[in-house]
Parts: structure tokens; C-alpha cells; sequence
């Protein structure tokens, strides 16, 4: 009897368990939807909310015989080719940056790491500035060379402080932040260097610094995506391991986990997150470290639900974060790196007197 009782509750726990994750889940993506509808519909060209709806569902092929058009081309254009694609964008874009965040505090076991922390965002400058500086008017497969070459830079920086880092095959979490930092400085010596003999052109590279989707279109959508399922999925593969990892390496290790394939696959996709985003979105920081952290507080430290509920949470947070950009100074706009910057400062010191009082008992 005590047996039957006992295997009852523990049903009736995972049962609610599960409910409270389908509800969260549930709560999570209306919050998007109704933030995304909302976000379609105000800018210096007001379009309502009953048109947004009905522009989005005529391109669908099974509704659009059945939509009576109340609309202009010209707010067509605005809800689909202007500001469908940036939200979009930002939402991934928010979404990669949190999940990479997420991946690096568990590998690193550190609260207050973040997804730049290794140099992708140094490297990604430089990449940009290069691009705007030689090759301004270039086109690569339809993209234009300031995302591509962002991306390479990105790319290219972290696989220089992964081999810098790497001692004997094994990769130390100490050794590969001291890299990151030094790599990360020297580059951004030749982005200064750079913009100092930069001229007209400097304007446009200090823009790109910090951080906007002005401009970004499909085409940016199309570069970021593939990169960024990719990422996703080598991430959620070593979720379960990342959580042994924060019992301690050695501990892990004796349970059964490689734990130096589980940091190169981990850090490796959350640095492919990480450059897929910063290559079509410039450096908007604090967004992988603010969310993961908001996150982790309200539904704990299991990593498998900490992991896509941080990057829902972290794009829903970047495309409001994005709209309110567009909106603010209108008619024209603020860079959305700055408004994640002050939104972000603030919780970074609040982090570190935190982790400070934690440490050292004060």
C-alpha cells in the first residue's frame, strides 16, 4: 500500500510538473505573439491592429483568397518588408545571445559570465570595421559585407582564443577567459586604430558598435538562421551534462561525463550563437547575461528548462527592447545597444555586489 501510495505522488508531481512547464511555455509565447502584433503596429507610421493582422495572414496561401484588403501598398510594405524582418531578427537575435549566456555561466559555473566573454564581440568589430572601411559596396551570396565579415571576425577570434587557451588537448575555464581578455583587447586596439584614420566613415563604424537592426532586412534574417539552428541544437544536446557539470568537474568526470568534449561542443555552440548574432545585430550587450539570471531565479537551475526558456525570454526582451528604440526619439532612433546598456549596467553592479557579499561574507 505504502508502495502504491508513494509511486501515486510521485505520478501526480511530474504530472504537475509538467502542467506548470506547459504554462510557462503557454504564457511565454502569447506574451511574444501579442508583443510582436504590437510591435508590427506602432513606428513613425502608425498601421492598426486589425490591419497588421490581415496583411500577415494574406500571405498565407490557405487565407488570403478569404481576406478582404482594407490596406495600402504602402502600409504593406512597411508591416513586411521593414518592420516584419526586425522583429524577427531581434527576437533571434535576443534568443541566441540569452541561450549562449546560459551555456557559458554552466560551463563556467559563474553567474556573471556573458556571451562576449571570450572575444566574439572584439573580433565581430573588427570584422565590421574592415567591411566598412574596404569593402563598402561589396555583396557576398546577396549579403552585404559588414554582417559578413563581422561573422568571419567573430568566428576567426574564437577559434584563436580556443587555441591560445588549450594546454595539452585540455581547455581550462581560467586559461580561456585570460585569452579572451587578451585577444579581446588587442583587437580592440586595431578597431581604434582603425577608426582614428577612419574618417566619414567613422560615424558609421561607431554605429555598428553599438548596436542596432536600422536597416536589417530578410536578407540579414536569412544569413543569421541557419547559424543559429545549428548552435541551438549542439547546445541542447549537452544540456544534461552541463547540469552534472555543476557538481564539480572532477565529480562529473567520475560519473561517467567527458567533460572536455562536453566544454569544447558547449562553448563551440554558444560561440556559433553568439557570432551568428552579433554579425547582422553589432555589439548589444548585457542581454546574455541579465536574462539567464532573471530566468534562472524564477524557475531554477535545471539547465534543460533553463536553456529555450531563456532564449524565449531573452528575444521576447530584445524585440520589445528594439521597439521601444524605434519609438522613443522618434522620428529618429535610438541604437538598441544603448537602451539594453542602461538597462543592463544597473543589474551588473547589483550582480557583482551580490556575488562580492556571497564570497566574502560582508
Amino acid at each position: 500500500m505504502f508502495a502504491t501510495s508513494d509511486g501515486g505522488n510521485t505520478v501526480d508531481s511530474y504530472r504537475l510538473r509538467n502542467m506548470r512547464s506547459y504554462a510557462r511555455y503557454a504564457c511565454i509565447i502569447a506574451a511574444i505573439i501579442i508583443s510582436g502584433i504590437f510591435a508590427l503596429s506602432i513606428g513613425t507610421v502608425n498601421v492598426a491592429t486589425d490591419k497588421v493582422f490581415k496583411i500577415v495572414l494574406s500571405r498565407l496561401p490557405v487565407l488570403k483568397d478569404f481576406i478582404i484588403k482594407n490596406w495600402t501598398a504602402t502600409d504593406e510594405t512597411i508591416i513586411l518588408q521593414l518592420r516584419f524582418p526586425r522583429i524577427i531578427l531581434s527576437f533571434l537575435v535576443g534568443a541566441e545571445l540569452s541561450a549562449a549566456g546560459t551555456i557559458y555561466q554552466g560551463v563556467f559555473r559563474n553567474p556573471m559570465a556573458d556571451p562576449y566573454i571570450i572575444g566574439s564581440s572584439a573580433g565581430a568589430s573588427l570584422g565590421a570595421s574592415l567591411g566598412i572601411l574596404f569593402f563598402p559596396a561589396m555583396k557576398i551570396f546577396g549579403i552585404g559585407s559588414v554582417p559578413f565579415f563581422a561573422f568571419i571576425g567573430a568566428a576567426g577570434t574564437i577559434f584563436l582564443v580556443y587555441s591560445l587557451a588549450s594546454v595539452g588537448g585540455r581547455t581550462y575555464s581560467f586559461t580561456l577567459l585570460l585569452s579572451g581578455v587578451a585577444v579581446s583587447s588587442f583587437i580592440s586596439a586595431l578597431v581604434s586604430f582603425f577608426m582614428y584614420f577612419s574618417d566619414e566613415r567613422l560615424h558609421q563604424i561607431y554605429f555598428w558598435l553599438m548596436g542596432s537592426f536600422s536597416s536589417q532586412g530578410w536578407n540579414e534574417v536569412y544569413l543569421n538562421l541557419p547559424y543559429g539552428v545549428i548552435g541551438f541544437v549542439f547546445a541542447y544536446w549537452n544540456l544534461r551534462e552541463i547540469n552534472i557539470l555543476q557538481l564539480g568537474e572532477e565529480t562529473a568526470f567520475f560519473t561517467g561525463v567527458d567533460t572536455e568534449r562536453v566544454k569544447r561542443m558547449s562553448l563551440a555552440a554558444a560561440s556559433l550563437l553568439t557570432a551568428s548574432a552579433v554579425a547582422v545585430s553589432g555589439v548589444i550587450g548585457f542581454v546574455g547575461l541579465i536574462i539567464p539570471h532573471i530566468t534562472r531565479a524564477i524557475i531554477g537551475p535545471d539547465y534543460r528548462q533553463l536553456f529555450s526558456v531563456s532564449a524565449l525570454v531573452g528575444g521576447l526582451y530584445l524585440m520589445l527592447a528594439d521597439t521601444i528604440s524605434r519609438v522613443i526619439i522618434a522620428p529618429t532612433e535610438l541604437p538598441v545597444g544603448i537602451l539594453t546598456a542602461l538597462f543592463g549596467g544597473p543589474f551588473f553592479i547589483y550582480l557583482l555586489f551580490q556575488k562580492k557579499n556571497k564570497d566574502y561574507k560582508i
